[in-house]
């Protein structure tokens, strides 16, 4: 058994995300753990960018109000204790509600050595597509 050390939180980079969002690492996926697990602080409005996962992902709303959509599909709301499953490839972005915080965790495989990326992304989420529920 072994203890890890926590990371200091990492700023969401521009290109992945709009508005501010920190992360934490709880497992960073060492082989042959292929786990990730990030705790993700949502500012009101703040949001991922478009993207998908190869071996699809998992969310847990731990705190505040969120939203999500998946391509094509309606934007949902999203409360503490709701748990989101973005099958392989499907294409979606999540973030937080327009007047609250959003901290949820993030749970996702990498597709293993030499198997390609873990996450594709896309474009960032437009101001009208976040405001269109």
């Amino acid at each position: 058994m072994e203890i890890q050390p926590k990371t200091p939180s990492t700023k969401g980079p521009a290109e992945m995300f709009t508005g501010d969002v920190w992360f934490d690492v709880i497992a960073k996926g060492e082989e042959p753990s292929r786990m990730r697990v990030n705790t993700v602080r949502f500012a009101p409005c703040a949001r991922t960018a478009w993207h998908c996962h190869a071996v699809g992902q998992t969310l847990h709303v731990t705190d505040g109000r969120g939203l999500i959509q998946a391509r094509g599909g309606e934007i949902i709301e999203i409360r503490p204790g709701d748990t989101i499953y973005t099958p392989p490839g499907e294409w979606h972005w999540h973030g937080a509600a327009p007047r609250d915080f959003m901290v949820h965790l993030a749970m996702w495989e990498g597709p293993g050595e030499g198997q390609g990326p873990e996450s594709e992304w896309g474009d960032l989420v437009t101001d009208e597509e976040y405001h269109a529920h």
